[in-house]
């Protein structure tokens, strides 16, 4: 990854991607995002030119593209005053696919999907060009291999795959970064087999606490009423969290005017 700071200067941020190792089509986003707003795959200088002269008041992040066919969100914490952490959300990802007929286009197969028709805009963005294109009996085309929502991605309850050696693995990462004690990864990997070794995977994103255990969106296996008790449930571990930070190591709370100002920022 390439850290961009804000008002870099379009040339200055050339630069630093020609240093480095990344290679055309990658994939850029805000430092600090929010539902996959602002993440483009990359594929020519002539985008990377055109984004960052649009999007040059922020910070921003330029990351190789992982091309592992995988991805999933894992919710981890650990109490200050503990010495291991606990995993307590796992979400799979199902990306946005169509799978052809050998006799319709891909604009028609998305327009008769029910999940892809409602992603339009963002698929002609992506398919114009090959709306044409007759895909074989059975063949899956992905239309989006971004993990997000808002890019057509269906979230799947995986909690089912919480088990000791998994957290003992993920804690032996997240005791990598100091202070860390509550957050989600979102996690590329090749096969589950991968996911549970840690073999043959990347972490793509670290969310802290604004981020959710987000196996509450799984349409099938979760209720409106069970989704708001997993978010009680989370933002009880924070308290606890924070008060054990407080009166145990000394750390001090946030003022609300400190807090009141980075909601605006994050609004902003």
């Amino acid at each position: 990854s390439i850290f961009i700071k804000a008002h870099n200067g379009t040339q200055n941020s050339l630069d630093q991607l020609y240093k480095s190792t990344i290679q055309y089509p990658f994939i850029i986003k805000p430092d600090i995002g929010f539902r996959g707003l602002l993440v483009n795959k990359i594929t020519n200088e002539s985008e990377l030119y055109n984004y960052l002269q649009k999007h040059d008041d922020i910070n921003l992040i330029i990351q190789e593209l992982i091309t592992y066919n995988n991805e999933c969100g894992i919710f981890y914490h650990r109490l200050p005053n503990e010495e291991f952490g606990k995993i307590t959300s796992i979400t799979l990802k199902k990306f946005l696919s169509v799978t052809g007929d050998g006799i319709s286009s891909l604009k028609t197969l998305i327009k008769n999907d029910k999940r892809a028709q409602f992603y339009m805009p963002l698929l002609t963005d992506l398919h114009k060009k090959n709306f044409d294109l007759i895909l074989k009996k059975d063949e899956e085309k992905i239309l989006s291999s971004i993990g997000n929502h808002a890019k057509g991605t269906q979230f799947i309850n995986g909690n089912y795959l919480i088990s000791k050696k998994l957290e003992h693995a993920i804690d032996t990462i997240m005791k990598q970064i100091p202070d860390f004690y509550y957050g989600r990864l979102d996690i590329r990997y090749e096969t589950m087999e991968d996911l549970l070794l840690l073999k043959h995977v990347k972490i793509i994103e670290i969310n802290g606490i604004i981020s959710e255990p987000t196996h509450i969106y799984d349409q099938k296996n979760m209720t409106y009423f069970k989704a708001l008790n997993e978010l009680r449930k989370h933002w009880q571990i924070m308290f606890q969290i924070a008060t054990i930070n407080h009166s145990c190591f000394n750390v001090k709370y946030e003022s609300f005017t400190a807090f009141y100002k980075s909601v605006l920022q994050l609004k902003k």
